[in-house]
């Protein structure tokens, strides 16, 4: 329960901060709501048609504006929301609050949770028996699979928001562990070319800049992966007058970052001389102890990647051996051994993720998209619920195109549509030079 509230006054199950926040956070889900017009369409037609009529929905993730306002959209649809953080610093205090207060939407989320009410609270949105899940970076899957095996039969299907969690979703179907249907969000085109390339390489940086107030230009920066995230990291420090060295394991993606015009080096080469460090891979231990050893002195690392593993803390930890301090708010010293006494190195928002945890995350316009995509989705999964199997699928193609159509239509853009004679061209193959 909130501070500051009673039982009666609280009529909506949930664990949230502060109730005297729910103001803001009306006011903020408000303004969010009139940068995503492509969802407000969706929630109009939900609200007349009601395809999510006796669904309940569990959706553990980020609890921001840009959620509230799917969650809103869900509900209008006819379905019943649970909704709890994926992420135990992304949650914004004041949403939550007004999603318990102002819409009715049990909420589970306190920003700064630990890990026992952080696995608590997807208890809570679990212990409602959902029909749908709706997850960003697959723990509430991972937990429902584990520890309440007998839960899974319940499930129509399930959507997953970022590719973290569709990497963990595809390891269960290979390991024939997958329970129902998932659907990769995240791989459709209207999300991942857009939320994770301009959305991640927007937010990424704001939340640095928020948390050090450090200036990019001239800067050596240093982008771990370059994948759609890794791109927009890389393309907006740039874009700022950052000097751009890539990581990377993959040889293409090496290969197209080199095309594009960066560096491109071993991490083990890339540290000694880096000043901004920012991990975006999915994978663990991407900074470890010999990275850290090599850094200069004020080197300032922070984690885009859903988990707070790509940075190797333990080792920094160790390595300071105690010398650790708060030296800004959400920025904490390490002091490690060096060369003449030690050095610093600076970690940003506990190696969480840094633009939700430093910053607002993604701007509406581009979440507008993503959430587009889990409405429908989750419509689409109703209407074909007899035909699919426990497996992940991609996003359909035509939600995807219908999703750009709606966005550029929003945007007062049009485009070109084929004359007879070029869709008969294309369908051809007796056409020659």
């Amino acid at each position: 329960m909130a501070e500051g509230m009673t039982a009666r006054e609280q009529a909506t199950p949930g664990d949230f901060a502060d109730a005297t926040l729910a103001e803001l956070g009306r006011q903020r889900i408000a303004w969010s709501s009139g940068n995503m017009p492509v969802l407000e369409s969706i929630a109009k037609r939900f609200a007349t048609e009601m395809p999510l009529a006796g669904v309940t929905i569990a959706a553990c993730l980020h609890i921001t504006t840009e959620t509230a306002n799917l969650l809103r959209t869900l509900k209008a649809g006819g379905a019943e929301v649970i909704a709890c953080a994926s992420n135990p610093l992304s949650t914004q205090d004041d949403v939550a609050a007004s999603l318990v207060l102002d819409e009715g939407i049990e909420t589970y989320a306190v920003r700064g949770e630990d890990s026992g009410r952080y696995y608590a609270h997807i208890d809570a949105a679990l212990d409602r028996h959902p029909t749908i899940t709706m997850d960003d970076g697959c723990d509430l899957v991972s937990r429902l699979h584990q520890v309440r095996p007998a839960q899974v039969g319940e499930v129509i299907a399930g959507t997953e928001e970022t590719t973290t969690g569709v990497i963990r979703l595809r390891a269960m179907e290979r390991d024939g562990a997958l329970g129902y249907p998932i659907i990769a969000v995240n791989d459709a085109d209207t999300k991942h070319m857009f939320d994770n390339r301009y959305g991640t390489g927007q937010s990424t940086l704001d939340g640095i800049i928020r948390s050090t107030n450090v200036l990019f230009a001239g800067s050596r920066v240093v982008v771990a992966g370059y994948g759609y995230c890794g791109k927009g990291v890389a393309s907006r420090a740039r874009g700022l007058g950052a000097i751009v060295t890539v990581t990377e394991i993959n040889p293409l993606r090496a290969l197209e970052a080199v095309m594009d015009g960066f560096r491109v080096a071993p991490m083990a080469v890339a540290a000694q001389d880096g000043e901004i460090f920012i991990t975006v891979t999915g994978d663990r231990d991407v900074l470890r102890a010999e990275h850290f050893a090599v850094m200069p002195d004020g080197a300032i690392v922070a984690n885009s990647g859903h988990f707070d593993v790509e940075i190797d803390l333990v080792a920094l930890a160790k390595l300071a051996d105690g010398r650790r301090r708060q030296v800004r708010p959400n920025v904490e010293e390490f002091a490690i051994p060096a060369a003449g006494g030690t050095k610093r190195v600076l970690v940003i928002a506990e190696g969480r993720l840094v633009n939700l945890g430093g910053a607002e995350g993604h701007p509406a316009a581009v979440m507008d998209m993503s959430f587009a995509n889990q409405s429908l989705t989750v419509e689409w999964v109703l209407q074909h619920r007899a035909e699919l199997e426990p497996r992940v699928y991609d996003v359909p193609a035509e939600i995807d195109e219908e999703i750009a159509r709606l966005k550029l239509a929003s945007m007062g853009i049009e485009v070109d549509v084929l004359t007879e004679a070029q869709r008969l061209y294309l369908s051809s193959w007796t056409s020659g030079t």
